[in-house]
């Protein structure tokens, strides 16, 4: 019998793309779960160069990704953020995708997740959060600390949705919006591709695409 057959794989070795706030606590999400091990971080700015992202080194810029692979780097996450234009993650995202590296998943211990439920790769389930049964969430979404997708939602690609926020039942929020903090909407609403949802609003009519609303009730402010 071979004695290295019952031994586990190894954890995929992933980079960091963005090394700012979200950043840190991706980070932590990774360590707790065990997920993958972290060869370091990228960032583009010059100036923080060998300084670290909790105790992860910045290794440089984007144009160090061409050279991951070779170092056994297999897998890549989004670090950056979003506070309304998810724009610069989709951008990253295709970046590290263009580098044939594989978008980790990252989910933290404390989220919970319906076995039901479909997790696009790359998306991002923070501590606390709640994705219930048959909800859909597509590639590069963040599911931000606390927020609750209940069931039948459908989240678009590179969308956010951020701290406390709530989807109830049945959702649509198309590619690229932003949910803002502690907003809530309502059962069977659609919010359109690139729309914005302000912290606190309560939406209960449909919001149109690159719509910004906010309020209670949400209504249009651009």
């Amino acid at each position: 019998m071979n004695p290295d057959a019952s031994k586990p794989d190894p954890p995929p070795r992933c980079i960091i793309m963005g090394g700012g706030g979200h950043a840190r606590v991706l980070v932590d999400c990774i360590r707790e779960s065990g997920l993958a091990e972290i060869e370091g971080v990228l960032d583009a700015d010059s100036s923080r160069r060998g300084q670290q992202v909790l105790d992860v080194p910045i290794l440089g810029g984007d144009e160090l990704l061409g050279g991951m692979a070779a170092g056994g780097v297999t897998h890549f996450v989004v670090g950056l953020g979003g506070v309304g234009d998810n724009g610069p993650r989709k951008r990253l995202f295709e970046l590290g995708c263009s580098h044939r590296f594989i978008p980790l998943t990252v989910r933290h211990p404390s989220a919970m997740v319906s076995r039901w439920a479909s997790v696009g790769p790359g998306s991002q389930l923070l501590p606390g959060v709640i994705v219930n049964a048959c909800a859909v969430l597509g590639k590069n979404v963040i599911v931000n600390s606390g927020a609750i997708v209940e069931h039948d939602c459908v989240v678009g690609d590179h969308a956010h949705i951020a701290t406390g926020a709530r989807l109830a039942s049945t959702v649509q929020v198309g590619i690229g919006a932003h949910i803002g903090a502690g907003a809530t909407v309502r059962q069977c609403i659609r919010i359109g591709e690139g729309a914005i949802v302000g912290a606190g609003a309560v939406v209960v009519k449909d919001v149109g695409p690159g719509v910004v609303v906010a309020g209670v009730p949400a209504r249009p402010i651009r």
